[in-house]
């Protein structure tokens, strides 16, 4: 994906809807309007794509936690790990946003509410629907989460066929995501035309208050990953690893800079992999880590894809109750731990919490074109959760092997 192109295309895209909101002219006004099936043709293909693609990668990720079970406590520990940080950033990237809202303008939204279906099912119905009478329905109908539910049931149930069965099941997953991740690529590539026919008509619509209010959404998505960080991973860094703040720091500049510049947990493993060893852990217990945590370790996009949720939500003006925020709560968890390895997958696989609360999909095309910024920090932050993770499950091992009794080399799941 080239992201000069897309910024490229969300410029003018930006330019145009601005001309025709200021001026008033008809003909620019036509103009922003005439480009929008662009948009929806655009947005229509990731529709297309997201729903098999986020059922296979759930899917083969839930199927490799289960085998992980043979890798004993080192592997729950890392697991543990990696639940107990994303919970807390989807609830810091809430309430950052809940804040940050009161600096923003309110706009009339692309999609009209009337339009949206912004009804809350009571609790216990909520709790129903969750299972699915027919998962292929809920994939037809977009009831992502009902459909997740399934997929994690499906992986579970997977985890306890014969070697030969379940190894071959998974790999047919992994191939068909494999298969879907590639078509969601070549998708990517016609973003700078799809941005393009999404941004005019909005801000054609819109006016200045649309960018006054992405630019407050980009500074809480950037403060809530500073605020991760300094709130819960150097704090369980130095609770839970015995490490100072400071040491982990200055050993994982590296780790933070690749991160940052490459925007790929995947392409930062060999970065991390030498700042661990200068920091002293255990290679027996980083060798396994840092491999799954570039994998399924996801809590800076799911700080970003829950400040998304509450900012789209207030532009299209759907409410957000208790019932919905938990449901929502659920739908990030399970999709942030197996984002794809495809540009803006964070953006790309929100679309079951947007499902879950009544947000239009076609909010995400307006995300889309500004998240260069965000991807940056997105990714150094999962980075720097990857080294916390390490840290922190090699003291917690070390402490358990000397209250075993056992060497420090010896394999914990042996």
């Amino acid at each position: 994906m080239n992201t000069r192109a897309i910024l490229v295309g969300l410029v003018l895209g930006l330019g145009l809807g601005i001309a025709a909101s200021a001026t008033g002219s008809p003909a620019l006004l036509q103009a922003a309007e005439a480009v929008a099936p662009l948009g929806e043709v655009f947005l229509r293909a990731i529709q297309m794509v997201v729903i098999p693609l986020v059922a296979t990668v759930v899917f083969v990720g839930v199927a490799r936690i289960g085998n992980l079970r043979r890798l004993g406590r080192l592997g729950g520990l890392a697991v543990g790990f990696f639940w107990i940080t994303t919970l807390p950033a989807i609830l810091i990237g809430m309430g950052v946003m809940s804040l940050a809202l009161t600096f923003t303008t309110p706009v009339p939204p692309p999609t009209p509410v009337t339009e949206l279906d912004t009804a809350t099912p009571g609790v216990v119905a909520f709790l129903v629907n969750l299972v699915p009478r027919n998962p292929i329905q809920a994939a037809a109908d977009g009831s992502l989460l009902s459909l997740l539910i399934f997929v994690v049931l499906l992986a579970a149930a997977a985890t306890t066929l014969p070697e030969d069965k379940r190894e071959a099941l998974t790999s047919l997953a992994e191939t068909v995501g494999d298969a879907l991740i590639r078509l969601m690529t070549w998708i990517l590539w016609t973003a700078p035309v799809g941005v393009f026919g999404l941004a005019a008509p909005v801000i054609a619509q819109t006016g200045m208050a649309m960018l006054q209010n992405l630019a407050v959404f980009i500074v809480a998505v950037v403060a809530g990953f500073f605020i991760l960080k300094g709130v819960v991973l150097l704090p369980m860094v130095r609770i839970f690893g015995g490490m100072g703040p400071g040491r982990f720091m200055r050993g994982t500049v590296g780790t933070y800079t690749v991160g940052f510049t490459t925007t790929t947990s995947v392409g930062t493993l060999p970065m991390m992999l030498q700042e661990a060893e200068k920091l002293g852990l255990s290679k027996s217990t980083f060798s396994l880590v840092l491999p799954l945590a570039a994998s399924i370790n996801r809590p800076g996009s799911a700080l970003f894809q829950s400040t998304s949720l509450v900012f789209l939500a207030a532009m299209y003006g759907v409410p957000l109750d208790a019932g919905l925020v938990a449901a929502a709560v659920l739908a990030i968890f399970l999709a942030s731990m197996t984002v794809a390895p495809v540009p803006s997958a964070s953006i790309v696989t929100m679309a079951p919490a947007l499902d879950v609360v009544g947000v239009p999909v076609a909010g995400l095309g307006i995300l889309l074109g500004i998240d260069r910024v965000p991807d940056v920090f997105r990714s150094a932050t999962n980075v720097i959760a990857h080294m916390a993770a390490a840290t922190t499950v090699d003291r917690m091992t070390r402490r358990r092997w000397r209250e075993s009794g056992r060497p420090r080399g010896h394999s914990p799941g042996s």
